[in-house]
C-alpha cells in the first residue's frame, strides 16, 4: 500500500461533513457491489473455483446490503435520496485484468490492496475528525473494509496453496 494514496484520501475525506461522508459511503458501496458482482461473473465464466465465485458474490451482497441500510438512514435523517459524484476508494480498475484464469491472483491482490487502502484511510479519519458521529461512521467503515480484506486474503491464500 502506498502511503501517499492514503494521505491524499484522508486529506480529501477529512473535509466532508457527516452528511457528505454518508452519501459518499453509500455510492461507494453501490460501486463496490458492481465491482464484486462483475468479478463473480468473470470468475464463473473462467471456470474458477466455486468458493471464489461465492466470495465475490458475498462481497457484492454485503456491499448492496450496506448501501440499502445506509440509504434508509440517510432518507430518514435528511428526507432525500443521497448522491455523491466522488470516486470511491475501494474500487480499483482491475476488472480488465481478469481475462484469463492465471490473472486471478493479480486481481485478488489488487482488490486486497484496495480494501487495505480503504481500511487504513477510514481508520486514520476516525482518529482525525472531531465529530463523534463522524468518528463512529469512519470506525465502522474501517471495520467493514478490514472484513472484506480478510475474506479476500483467505481466498488468495487458498488459491496460492492450490498452485503449489
Amino acid at each position: 500500500m502506498e502511503m501517499y494514496e492514503v494521505d491524499e484520501i484522508v486529506e480529501f475525506l477529512s473535509r466532508l461533513n457527516y452528511r457528505e461522508a454518508l452519501a459518499y459511503w453509500i455510492e461507494g458501496e453501490k460501486k463496490e457491489a458492481e465491482f464484486y458482482r462483475e468479478l463473480a461473473i468473470r470468475a464463473r465464466n473462467l471456470g474458477l473455483g466455486g468458493e471464489l465465485v461465492k466470495t465475490f458474490e458475498k462481497l457484492a451482497e454485503d456491499s448492496l446490503n450496506h448501501a440499502s441500510e445506509l440509504e434508509m438512514s440517510f432518507r430518514e435523517a435528511y428526507g432525500e435520496v443521497p448522491g455523491s459524484d466522488l470516486p470511491p476508494i475501494e474500487v480499483l480498475p482491475v476488472l480488465d485484468r481478469l481475462e484469463r484464469a492465471d490473472q486471478l491472483p493479480e486481481v485478488i491482490r489488487a482488490a486486497m490492496e484496495s480494501e487495505l487502502i480503504a481500511h487504513e484511510s477510514y481508520r486514520l479519519l476516525s482518529e482525525r475528525v472531531d465529530d463523534p458521529e463522524l468518528r463512529g461512521l469512519y470506525r465502522k467503515l474501517a471495520d467493514v473494509e478490514w472484513s472484506h480484506y480478510e475474506l479476500l486474503r483467505q481466498r488468495y491464500n487458498e488459491l496460492v496453496k492450490e498452485k503449489v
